[in-house]
């Protein structure tokens, strides 16, 4: 019963990501403000929410180790969908056509998951309150991140500027009322998907270190899978690099965010030593990903990019090894 309950809602949050897309791209449009803005910050923020509401139930439900799992392990399969994406799309060569323009949150992701892996490895035992500096600091450079996005984007030309917008397309309205009906739609299933994810790391024995780094971050990845293929879809691929690389950031930003409703101390500091290695994967995934944004690599292994093979065949291996280990 509890892997019906599992898939039933995985497959709702599939359903409610695929609007979300729907109606981000329409806010992109209406707005002005920009396809790879809207997927780098309101897009990639409510992909996130299973990730971060995740998070907060598994903290009531005494598993912080599954709440680290799910946003460490969301990194790693964020890349692997955008490797992935590049693959199914070669033609297009998707990591190689907007090369400056996701550059800069490339390089805020790798920085804000390095600065979770140092904060780890530092142990830093000050609090203020019930929140460790910490994750106060991460939240900071998350609010400086996204302030350095929007200052790049007011000083550069946007794709969409000055693009006529198409007779069919919804109000502003009807796309921030589906918007929102779809994020809330997440809100209410993620924690049942929550529930059934744990009884399922109970059943197996696999513990809620593997769980949540594999089985609960695929899941939660859901929405950034669909939001993705479908933004590809209607053509917006700034749409769809920029909620890959945006969702890296927010996972980042949603470590900082659980330490509030972590009240047994610091949260960084409740974290099993072996998610360090999850960690790390995220980085190099995501290093990769910019690497591969930025060089222009023309020689192909079987038609088939070499950063986007590359970051497959690291996934696959991080994987088996983290399940060797647990």
């Amino acid at each position: 019963m509890v892997w019906i309950i599992f898939l039933i809602t995985a497959a709702a949050i599939v359903v409610a990501a695929d609007q979300l897309a729907k109606y981000g791209d329409i806010i992109a449009i209406r707005t002005g403000m920009g396809r790879m803005f809207i997927g780098l910050l309101l897009l990639a923020g409510a992909t996130s929410l299973p990730e971060v509401l995740t998070s907060i139930s598994s903290l009531s439900q005494n598993s912080p180790d599954l709440a680290a799992g799910n946003l460490l392990g969301s990194n790693g399969f964020n890349m692997l969908l955008l490797a992935v994406v590049d693959m199914v799309n070669r033609n297009q060569r998707l990591l190689r056509k907007a090369v400056l323009r996701h550059a800069l949150s490339g390089s805020l992701a790798v920085f804000l998951i390095s600065s979770v892996i140092f904060f780890m490895l530092a142990d830093i035992k000050i609090q203020i309150g019930w929140v460790g500096l910490d994750s106060l600091i991460i939240i900071a450079i998350y609010i400086v991140a996204v302030w350095l996005i929007q200052s790049n984007e007011n000083h550069s030309h946007s794709t969409d500027e000055g693009m006529e917008i198409p007779e069919d397309t919804p109000t502003l309205k009807k796309g921030l009322i589906g918007f929102i009906l779809a994020a809330g739609a997440l809100m209410i299933v993620t924690p049942i998907m929550v529930r059934s994810a744990n009884e399922i790391a109970e059943i197996t024995g696999l513990g809620a270190t593997f769980i949540g780094t594999t089985l609960v971050a695929l899941v939660t990845s859901l929405p950034e899978l669909v939001t993705t293929m479908a933004a590809i879809r209607i053509g917006a691929a700034d749409m769809a690099i920029g909620n890959l690389f945006g969702s890296n950031m927010f996972n980042m930003f949603a470590i900082g965010l659980t330490d509030f409703f972590f009240t047994d101390g610091r949260f960084l500091a409740s974290i099993d030593p072996s998610f360090l290695l999850v960690g790390t994967v995220g980085l190099i995934l995501t290093g990769i990903g910019l690497i591969g944004n930025l060089a222009k690599l023309e020689r192909r292994v079987w038609r088939f990019e070499i950063d986007s093979t590359l970051m497959i065949i690291t996934y696959i291996g991080c994987l088996w090894l983290l399940y060797i280990r647990s």
